[in-house]
């Protein structure tokens, strides 16, 4: 019996009970908005600590740990505290956590949490919410969406953090700046955002938040010195779906639009670049309208990339050509939100001349017609040279020929290379064109274009640029 008494005082010692972990939460039943702390305590000799992210499937917001040590049966014990705070938006179950403890693994209990509606009233300090003036809506069109956050007069806080909604699957056109104004009990901050849904479905606008800090009670610390602790609430937004349709008869753009173009001259010489602009006015889906640059045979045609400022899109093009050539209209079709009909709009013909340009004639042979058919013309026999003469002469021309380009290659060749020459850098870019596939022509175009497009000069390697000379007999 006293072996079983030795037995039984080892297992209920207090060493033995001090190798545990418990899970606790400061509050099971909480209202939208307000987070949540959970508290793992710890004990024993040998523990590793665990790596928590996220619970109940939200993330971590942040994270604490404190250490005491306890003194038991003359032997100093150390037990930890480890507390993580989150945001759960709806109820949920904290899943048991696994901590291994001097080797062993062990489970907390699961624990319920109640997540209860927030609910906003006159009483409330702080309200935030989310409006719309449309909740059916074509792709593209535009509407509003208020954001409003109010605060009671005489509430204050100590510190806020906002997050704004999530617009996921709109274009976000344009953010205003904050409206303050009063009504009634409250200060109010407005801010109005435009938006226009990329695509068709049934899309939702999720909630924005503000976590604001206040302070919650006064406590004091272990030099008796007055502490304010300081408690966070999270105030969540409604929500927001938005039903949206397709554009009717394949129409990918709607709203209300103006066209134009500008070009810089209409006369240019060989090898000049002609600067187009082509700017697109007014309220719709801007951002989903693609690149203008036309296809014209004979015509090296350059664009950048479009550029839109607020309701203005702009388009930059260069057109290099040897010979006349003509731009056509560029065309916008559209769905105008105002008629509520399909609507085409697009730009005059330019008509485009090149400089030194020959224009080609059709020969024509004209019959005499002072001659009488019956008379007979005077012909004039002039004295020539034999025909054997003629062949020696014509042989002994093409023998020295044929020395000539035995002889001197090398100087004939120099003599064709000097007429191109490499600085002309618009006449190079076009001579490298063809060979555009080729990654190290392709560099010295890039380069070449930068050159003459652009403020901006470059130098270009020329033992490349002589490599490709030669490698394509350019």
């Amino acid at each position: 019996m006293k072996n079983l008494g030795k037995i039984l005082l080892i297992f209920l010692s207090p060493i033995y009970l001090l190798a545990s972990v418990v899970a606790t939460v400061d509050s099971t039943t909480v209202t939208r908005g307000e987070s949540v702390t959970l508290n793992l305590n710890i004990s024993g000799e040998d523990i590793k600590k665990p790596e928590i992210d996220t619970i109940c499937g939200y993330d971590v917001l942040s994270t604490s740990s404190q250490t005491s040590i306890t003194m038991i049966n003359g032997d100093y014990k150390k037990s930890y505290t480890l507390s993580y705070k989150f945001l759960p938006l709806k109820s949920c179950e904290i899943q048991p956590i696994e901590v291994e403890i001097d080797s062993k693994k062990q489970k907390t209990k699961p624990i319920n949490i109640t997540v209860q509606k927030q609910v906003s009233n006159k009483n409330s300090e702080f309200v935030l919410l989310l409006k719309t003036d449309k909740t059916e809506v074509l792709v593209g069109e535009s509407f509003n969406v208020d954001l409003i956050f109010k605060q009671k007069k005489g509430a204050s806080a100590v510190d806020s953090k906002f997050k704004e909604p999530n617009f996921k699957g709109f274009w976000v056109k344009n953010r205003s700046d904050q409206v303050i104004y009063e009504d009634g009990d409250f200060n109010v901050i407005k801010i109005t955002y435009t938006l226009s849904a990329q695509r068709e479905g049934r899309l939702s606008i999720l909630p924005a938040s503000i976590a604001i800090a206040k302070r919650d009670s006064s406590s004091r610390d272990s030099w008796g010195m007055l502490i304010q602790d300081i408690k966070w609430k999270t105030y969540i937004s409604n929500a927001l779906d938005i039903d949206v349709k397709p554009l009717p008869n394949g129409v990918k753009y709607i709203g209300d639009f103006k066209i134009s173009v500008d070009v810089d001259k209409t006369t240019i010489n060989k090898n000049e670049p002609l600067n187009l602009t082509l700017n697109i006015f007014g309220d719709g889906n801007l951002e989903d309208i693609q690149s203008f640059k036309p296809s014209i045979d004979g015509v090296t045609v350059y664009d950048e990339k479009i550029v839109i400022k607020g309701n203005k899109l702009t388009q930059k093009m260069a057109f290099v050509s040897d010979n006349d050539f003509i731009i056509k209209p560029f065309v916008l079709k559209y769905f105008d939100i105002k008629t509520k009909k399909v609507k085409v709009i697009k730009t005059k013909e330019i008509k485009v001349k090149v400089a030194g340009t020959k224009v080609k004639e059709n020969l024509v042979v004209k019959k005499d017609t002072t001659l009488n058919a019956k008379a007979k013309p005077n012909v004039v026999v002039k004295k020539g040279i034999s025909n054997t003469i003629a062949i020696v002469i014509f042989i002994f021309g093409l023998l020295v020929g044929i020395g000539i380009m035995l002889l001197k290659p090398f100087k004939m060749d120099k003599n064709i290379k000097k007429k191109f020459d490499i600085k002309n850098e618009k006449l190079l870019l076009i001579k490298l064109l063809p060979f555009k596939d080729d990654v190290e022509v392709k560099n010295i175009i890039d380069t070449l274009e930068s050159n003459i497009y652009s403020v901006k000069k470059k130098d270009i390697d020329k033992k490349i640029l002589k490599q490709i000379i030669e490698k394509y007999k350019i």
